[in-house]
């Protein structure tokens, strides 16, 4: 897989790249029986009130339903396919059952098609297959990791991230997240094993402010251009500093720069074993 880049014919497409998904993926259309419609929330709450800002538009998108309980165990299933999905970075595939069922699953870096899978207590370490973290070895990337035994994948969902299994310890397993924070997580939770794929992805350039806007991003505006009504950063004749030592929401809540924004009594705080690195060191 590689990155292709575009002949400068605009300016927008001077310094535009993009994956070069021709060589990667196998099919161009989704399985029917796996896809649904769905409306997108669009940063909205139940009562129409944004809750997230920057999201709105973007083109139309078909839901491919994946699976992220992996709830048949020691049956094995083999990768059919290799998709695109607009509602995620990684790629997605068919994995086709031996019992007949198809299902769509995330796939790891380096699965073909035809490889064969198989989620159990008893797996094989192998890329792709699904075990709990009791029985994963020390030192091991994974991905599509539960927070709750059961609860289906949680973390390291997206391109090219993966979870390292550090030390296991009374019941439980500590985890390197992709954020850098190690973090508890109990051992009878499952994980994949590997890395998921599309890791090339962090490697694009937009090009163009109008290709956010196919993915639903909305602008985002600097504080400092701003009005004091409208942000904690606003106002001042010409171009200003913030006027205050700490870098501010909208909200006025402590934001960016290195510092912690993180509620001191959060139910998890018990669950980490070292905070996240933030600012230029990390």
């Amino acid at each position: 897989m590689a990155i292709k880049n575009y002949k400068p014919t605009s300016k927008s497409r001077r310094h535009m790249s993009i994956v070069a998904y021709k060589n990667v993926l196998t099919k161009d259309r989704p399985l029917k029986a796996l896809t649904s419609g769905v409306k997108r929330s669009v940063g909205r709450n139940n009562a129409g009130r944004i809750t997230v800002r920057h999201k709105g538009g973007g083109h139309k998108r078909l839901y491919r339903d994946i699976d992220f309980k992996y709830n048949k165990l020691n049956i094995p299933y083999k990768i059919d396919s290799v998709e695109y999905d607009p509602n995620r970075t990684g790629f997605i595939g068919v994995a086709s059952y031996r019992d007949g069922e198809k299902r769509y699953v995330l796939l790891p870096k380096g699965v073909k098609v035809g490889e064969k899978l198989i989620t159990g207590e008893t797996a094989e370490i192998k890329q792709g297959n699904r075990l709990p973290l009791k029985g994963i070895p020390t030192g091991t990337f994974v991905y599509n990791v539960e927070l709750k035994p059961l609860g289906g994948a949680k973390i390291a969902r997206s391109a090219g991230n993966f979870v390292q299994v550090l030390a296991k310890d009374a019941g439980y397993v500590d985890l390197k997240m992709p954020s850098s924070e190690v973090r508890k997580v109990k051992e009878n939770c499952w994980a994949s094993i590997g890395a998921v794929s599309n890791e090339e992805k962090r490697l694009e350039n937009k090009g163009k402010a109008g290709k956010s806007r196919w993915l639903g991003i909305r602008p985002t505006v600097r504080g400092t251009a701003m009005n004091p009504v409208d942000h904690p950063h606003g106002g001042g004749e010409g171009r200003q500093g913030r006027g205050r030592r700490r870098a501010v929401s909208i909200w006025g809540k402590p934001t960016g720069k290195g510092q912690k924004s993180r509620r001191a009594k959060k139910y998890s705080n018990k669950l980490i074993v070292s905070r996240r690195k933030v600012g230029k060191k990390r």
